[in-house]
């Protein structure tokens, strides 16, 4: 029998302990900091001398995701992604994790299982334990939120404050896709929302839609410094846009920035996407968002370690405070930055 020909089970039918029990049944333990996982009041961690890192993020229906376009499974996975990528930005690495979610007492076991399956999907390829979370009714649309727990030795951590004048700023990956991923998905929905008959067109678009619905943190990055014997000295992932982040950055670390429009690292697709959008490919860059690539600086004594890896651009260095954070456009004029990137609390007008 397929999986389409499978009964439809509404969790409603299984009541709160018996969906937990059927979704942690085939939990497998990778990790022996993991001493007490799913099935008690609390989990049991021993990380032995090391530094515990904690993390949580939360999706909303219709503020973070949109079901009309967002596969179950991608938003499992995705839900686990963006947390994980929060550890890797304090240059630590992921162990373990707690779900939470709320959902209609009408929707599906399957629909459920779905998004767990993403979740284990993430959890099998990050070596990440799942031990534990909640789960309730919802009558205002989806909520997932999850918490990471991650673990470093003190000396191996990296904060948004350490930046220092003449430190390096670089970015791993490209920047700007998910962004423009999150404009097709748009058009092709008021599209189809206009005439139902008409099908969405994604060909040749896989590159930017995976960015948004199926991102991945950037563990390797994480691994390359360990080989590379490099500490950067502030780092951020980029879920806000760049320019949020770098004020992020600048500010806690009270330094300024410059950055080089002909040093920002865009993807093809991404370029082209924005043109027959008529968006500046610069302010994807910029203020797009959830790309879930790290934004880092190193000092100017690590440049010859960095400098020919392919998966990190140099984009700019850090200055004083008083200088501000500026764009050095392509003809060389200065332009003050924008904090413009994604925030879910700013009004709309």
């Amino acid at each position: 029998m397929s999986e389409d020909e499978k009964k439809i089970v509404e969790i409603s039918e299984l009541g709160e302990f018996g969906l937990i029990e059927h979704l942690t049944k085939n939990i497998k333990i990778k990790h022996s900091s993991t001493v007490k996982g799913v099935g008690d009041d609390a989990a049991v961690l021993n990380h032995k001398g090391k530094h515990t890192l904690v993390t949580t993020d939360i999706l909303i229906e219709g503020i973070h995701f949109d079901l009309v376009y967002t596969p179950l499974k991608h938003l499992g996975y995705k839900a686990a992604i963006v947390n994980f990528s929060d550890i890797y930005a304090m240059n630590a690495i992921p162990k373990q994790i707690t779900v939470s979610i709320a959902v209609s007492s009408k929707i599906s076991l399957q629909a459920i299982e779905k998004i767990y399956q993403g979740i284990y999907l993430a959890c099998d390829k990050y070596d990440v334990d799942l031990i534990g979370g909640d789960t309730s009714s919802s009558v205002t649309g989806m909520v997932i939120n999850i918490t990471a727990i991650g673990e470093a030795n003190k000396k191996d951590i990296v904060y948004r404050n350490g930046a220092k004048i003449n430190d390096i700023i670089c970015v791993s990956g490209n920047l700007g896709a998910a962004y423009m991923g999150l404009q097709l998905l748009e058009r092709e929905k008021t599209v189809f929302n206009t005439n139902s008959k008409m099908q969405p067109e994604f060909g040749g678009n896989e590159y930017i839609l995976e960015k948004l619905l199926k991102p991945e943190a950037r563990k390797d990055i994480i691994e390359l410094f360990m080989e590379k014997e490099i500490k950067p000295t502030s780092m951020i992932d980029v879920s806000d846009g760049l320019s949020s982040e770098l004020f992020h950055i600048c500010t806690q670390s009270e330094t300024g920035c410059n950055i080089y429009e002909d040093k920002l690292p865009i993807d093809t697709n991404t370029e082209k996407m924005a043109k027959e959008f008529n968006i500046d490919p610069t302010i994807c860059v910029l203020n797009g968002g959830e790309d879930y690539e790290l934004l880092f600086t190193i000092s100017v004594k690590d440049y010859d370690k960095i400098k020919d890896i392919e998966l990190i651009s140099i984009i700019g260095h850090i200055t004083n405070k008083k200088d501000g954070l500026n764009l050095i456009v392509k003809n060389g004029t200065s332009v003050e930055l924008q904090a413009q990137g994604w925030n879910t609390l700013k009004n709309e007008e």
